[in-house]
């Protein structure tokens, strides 16, 4: 499917319920817990059955492995990734599996909204190869973390970015009492421009912003720095009553299949990954996105989720103790049904592709 037309069926699925689900964060929390979502996962799926999934990247890599028309089960693609987006699609009834990282399902948690992540990937290395790396403001005088201590920082709550953040803190040994978080949404070139107009001293900078940033605005004084912290989750996400339909679970397994596989085609074709997608999809230079796929190292893919949970909790002690919300048990979020199968569907040698 064209970008265009991805687009407009993003569109059309963000469109009923864009602004619903303003659920009080005190008090409201997912109701549907592990145990509830228990049910053995039927083992051939219903090829009448349909999904909607937004993960154009993933879509993009089955076309390009030859592996798009095996999926065992009717799809409809949309153009939408990420917690925002998805988030406010799930509560429409209108997706039901994204592509986000960890921070989107903890706040939909505390927003009453049931979801659950039913795969996860990783980054192998993942200090050498960071999501992010945090933008530093010409004439902001910050060389380190601990610098932070009264500097302005962008943020965007309830996404990745917004979570690194605190962590970043937590790390120099800040709370976000010591700076002042600037809300902004973390989209397109929106902190970038936010860091060379000196709007904010500091914001965490993602994919090929990490290159275009100092280019532009280095000769001013603008820089990057690491920050030292894990920040490579990604995962597929769905809503609880997605996992519950029976045939739909069962081509959300398959789905998980083909995920991982595509995923492990990417990893051992660069150069057919990066004319395809960064180049032809999305529009970047050949240099970007041998930029981007250097970033990106490998791909990690457990069968074991008990570090994954375990790094989970972690963060979600800490947003609940910087943001007054109510900690919970990290593994609600996660459907273990689902452990073993993206690993298993690469092990078995069956990611090369085409």
């Amino acid at each position: 499917m064209p970008r265009h037309e991805r687009a407009a069926l993003g569109a059309a699925l963000l469109a009923p319920l864009l602004l619903a689900g303003c659920a009080d964060n005190a008090a409201s929390t997912t109701t549907v817990d592990a145990k509830q979502v228990s049910a053995k996962i039927p083992e051939k799926v219903d090829p009448a059955t349909t999904l909607t999934i937004g993960a154009p990247d993933t879509q993009a890599a089955l076309k390009l492995s030859g592996q798009l028309d095996k999926l065992p089960f009717k799809v409809k693609w949309a153009n939408i990734s990420g917690g925002p987006q998805c988030s406010e699609a799930f509560r429409a009834h209108s997706l039901d599996v994204c592509s986000a990282a960890e921070i989107p399902s903890i706040h939909a948690h505390w927003t009453g909204l049931d979801t659950k992540l039913v795969a996860a990937k990783f980054r192998k290395d993942p200090l050498k190869h960071p999501t992010y790396e945090l933008g530093i403001a010409p004439g902001a005088d910050i060389d380190t973390l601990k610098d932070l201590r009264g500097k302005k920082i962008a943020y965007s709550p309830g996404q990745a970015q917004g979570a690194l953040v605190l962590r970043i803190l937590a790390k120099a040994g800040l709370t976000k009492d010591d700076v002042e978080l600037v809300e902004l949404p973390s989209t397109g070139d929106v902190y970038p421009s936010a860091l060379g107009n000196g709007q904010v001293d500091a914001a965490p900078l993602g994919g090929v912003n990490i290159k275009r940033y100092p280019a532009k605005y280095g000769k001013d004084g603008a820089k990057t720095i690491q920050h030292g912290l894990r920040d490579d989750p990604g995962h597929l996400w769905v809503p609880t009553e997605s996992v519950q339909d029976p045939q739909k679970a069962a081509a959300i397994r398959e789905f998980v299949k083909a995920w991982a596989r595509a995923a492990d085609w990417a990893d051992k074709h660069p150069d057919e990954w990066i004319a395809g997608w960064y180049v032809k999809d999305q529009g970047l230079t050949r240099a970007d996105g041998e930029y981007l796929v250097k970033g990106v190292g490998h791909p990690d893919i457990p069968a074991d989720w008990d570090s994954a949970i375990a790094r989970q909790q972690k963060t979600v002690d800490l947003l609940a103790k910087e943001t007054g919300k109510k900690s919970f048990d990290a593994e609600v979020l996660f459907d273990r049904r689902y452990e073993p199968v993206a690993a298993d569907a690469v092990t078995s040698g069956a990611g090369e592709g085409s």
